[in-house]
């Protein structure tokens, strides 16, 4: 496997860890929770590698979703 694709099997594991964070706190469908992920500026920012996001911790990046999105 080469870095590219590990990387892209990291981001993926990544949104699905943050979208079940976001289903539990919240208590709403796993699919209401992707709709809240993907339509953030945060998801944006991970997928683009801005500043080196996708490396924090999922936990920490649920929280500055919910701080940062509400």
């Amino acid at each position: 496997m080469d870095d590219k694709t590990l990387e892209q099997v990291y981001q993926e594991q990544l949104e699905e860890r943050i979208i079940a964070c976001i289903s539990e706190r919240r208590d709403i469908s796993y699919e209401r929770a992707m709709d809240i992920y993907y339509s953030s500026a945060l998801a944006n920012k991970i997928h683009a590698g801005n500043e080196g996001i996708q490396y924090l911790d999922y936990k920490v990046l649920v929280d500055i979703l919910e701080e940062t999105e509400n």
